[in-house]
Order: C-alpha cells, then structure tokens, then sequence
C-alpha cells in the first residue's frame, strides 16, 4: 500500500479524519505542495474558499467556489463530517476549541466547510514542512 510507505502519506495521517484515500490523493495532485505559496491558495485550488466580492470597500463573503480538484474537495468534506459527527472528540483535536464556539451558530453544512478548509491548510502546512501534525493541544495560561 502506497499510503504506508511513502512518508508524506504517513505525516498526512496524522490530521484528523485524513486516511489513506485522502493522503494519496493529495500527494499524487500536488506533491510536496511546492505549487501554492501558502495555505490559502491550496484551499482555493480545491474550491473551498468562499468567494469574495467588495462593494464600498466592504468586503462580501459569499458561497464557495466549487472550482478546482472536486475529487479531493470532496474527501476533505468527507473527513470533516466524520470530525463534527463526534462532538465528544472536539476537545482532543487542537482545533476544537474553535470547533466548539463555531456549532452553535453556524449551519452543520457551512461547519463541514469552514473545517474541510481549515483540514486542507493543515494538510499544505504538513506536506511543505514534512512534520507530522502535533494532535497535543497547547494550553495558554495567564502568568
């Protein structure tokens, strides 16, 4: 299996909900992500950043683009949905904090979303650093 013996499979792992079908998929599109400069641009290269428009010098966040690989687009919606299905695993993921004030205004659709892309920015941010994901929460405390 592919997934087992390359090692930016293995270091894409270790984000959460990414699996063997969403490591390969990634790496086999686009590497070591040296194409996009930065994490916003991959996630835009997959159709998850929504669409921006200004008017008034006030900017407009509308739906997503829908552009780019609809493939892996779709994984990392997959993997997202896996994620929010299992609010009582939230506290263990880094990212959970957010996840845990962002549910109960958002529609479960547009969570699934926001968190796919936030998944793909950790998986450029994995493939352009070759570490893998640190799953240990870091706790700020007041001195």
């Amino acid at each position: 299996m592919i997934a087992k013996s390359e090692d930016n499979c293995q270091n894409l792992m270790t984000n959460p909900g990414v699996g063997p079908l969403i490591s390969t998929g990634t790496v086999a599109a686009v590497g070591s992500g040296e194409a996009f400069e930065r994490g916003r641009d991959f996630a835009a290269w997959l159709g998850l950043v929504p669409r921006q428009y200004s008017t008034g010098g006030k900017p407009i966040l509308g739906r997503i683009s829908k552009r780019g690989s609809k493939y892996l687009r779709t994984l990392f919606v997959q993997a997202a949905q896996i994620i929010l299905m299992h609010p009582q695993n939230w506290h263990k993921l880094s990212f959970g904090n957010w996840q845990e004030t962002e549910a109960p205004r958002m529609h479960k659709n547009k969570l699934a979303i926001a968190l796919a892309n936030k998944l793909a920015r950790i998986a450029w941010s994995i493939l352009r650093s070759g570490k893998a994901f640190d799953t240990h929460r870091i706790e700020v405390t007041a001195v």
